[in-house]
């Protein structure tokens, strides 16, 4: 039996690689603004049906190579990192330029290998997404190439596409391409390719298929792909690679349009929770009654319910939830340090400001974070 082919109509949170080769011009470097203003209207569809989305854009350097006139020669670190310093604004204004007429608002996030590496970055790099896509903003991703060298960097936004969408806790992530997806062999060498639709798992001979085909514009080549596919659909996100070089390419997939799609065995959320619950904990909360059952019905962990704290832990580290008779309740990622729970540990939200000296988080572990 054909296994059954996500389709992006039905995404609840989608993440959307665009690469440089697709939003800047190959000749004469400048930006395709037909291209990018039918992708900000593909967008707003998905918008108005109530699908989260977040865009993951190349095109910095590309845009900034013009504005510092710097040809089209390979560049020394310093002077991509220039370009990506003029190229980043013209990124952002073009994005701002087209989403605005349909009522949308871009925001600019730039990250780099170091800040999914580092929890505490990571964590709040999750924070500001989860807020600005619960405020109905469209988040514009990019490697911050201004900052980060060689030892830093995800090296191609496939794996930071992939990154993003874990972070986001996305169901869907489309690879905008110059090729319509997964082939036996590469079809521009091999007359006998087969077009592969869906991949049910990336066994060796699926990760053999794998060829290099980037342009000058682009890192990516198929390998990056596969990469962050295994990735993304660990975490329970189906990821496609889609042809993008036309106008309206996300409607063409909602349409059909042939891509692969590589699937996910389980969801989001639910590889998440698993994650969590096999975490070993760093430290334990004891709870009392009133947070016992609230934990029950679903809230999330407020510090006025917690009697105890015991361990050393960090911000986002696992600890386990106890009631007062040591039962565990579950397991769940800490909002604050082992040192800052104690200080709050007992006390009403409200004062976490006075006691910690600045605002914080109303939880202690979020429902969202939390396994019982």
């Amino acid at each position: 039996m054909a296994p059954l082919k996500p389709e992006l109509s039905d995404a609840r949170r989608l993440v959307v690689k665009i690469g440089s080769a697709l939003l800047v011009d190959r000749e004469t470097g400048m930006l395709r603004r037909d291209w990018l203003h039918a992708l900000a209207e593909d967008v707003a569809e998905l918008k108005s049906r109530g699908v989260d989305v977040v865009l993951v854009s190349s095109g910095s350097i590309a845009l900034g190579r013009g504005g510092l006139d710097l040809g089209s020669d390979a560049l020394t670190l310093e002077r991509a990192q220039a370009a990506a310093a003029v190229g980043q604004i013209r990124l952002a204004r073009a994005y701002e330029e087209a989403l605005a007429p349909h009522g949308l608002t871009a925001a600019q996030i730039l990250l780099t290998l170091e800040d999914s590496a580092d929890r505490r970055r990571y964590l709040n790099a999750r924070a500001t997404l989860a807020t600005l896509l619960r405020h109905g903003a469209v988040p514009i991703v990019n490697e911050n190439d201004t900052v980060a060298t060689d030892e830093i960097r995800f090296g191609d936004n496939d794996r930071l596409a992939a990154q993003i969408a874990v972070t986001v806790g996305a169901d869907q992530l489309v690879l905008l391409s110059d090729v319509d997806g997964l082939y036996t062999a590469n079809p521009q060498i091999d007359p006998q390719a087969r077009h592969i639709p869906v991949v049910e798992a990336i066994t060796p001979d699926i990760a053999a298929m794998a060829g290099e085909a980037a342009s000058h514009l682009s890192k990516g080549g198929m390998r990056t792909k596969l990469m962050a596919a295994r990735t993304a659909t660990g975490a329970g996100c189906a990821l496609a690679i889609a042809k993008g070089e036309a106008d309206h390419a996300l409607r063409e997939l909602w349409r059909g349009a042939r891509c692969t799609w590589f699937l996910a065995d389980t969801d989001p959320q639910a590889a998440r929770k698993a994650w969590i619950a096999a975490s070993k904990p760093q430290g334990e909360l004891v709870v009392d009654d009133g947070a016992v059952g609230a934990l029950g019905s679903g809230k999330s962990l407020l510090p006025a319910g917690v009697v105890s704290v015991t361990g050393t832990f960090g911000r986002g580290d696992s600890v386990a939830i106890l009631d007062a008779n040591g039962a565990v309740l579950g397991h769940g990622l800490v909002r604050y340090t082992a040192a800052e729970a104690r200080t709050i540990a007992g006390r009403r939200s409200g004062d976490i400001e006075a006691l910690l000296g600045y605002p914080g988080r109303a939880a202690l572990i979020h429902r969202d974070d939390m396994v019982l």
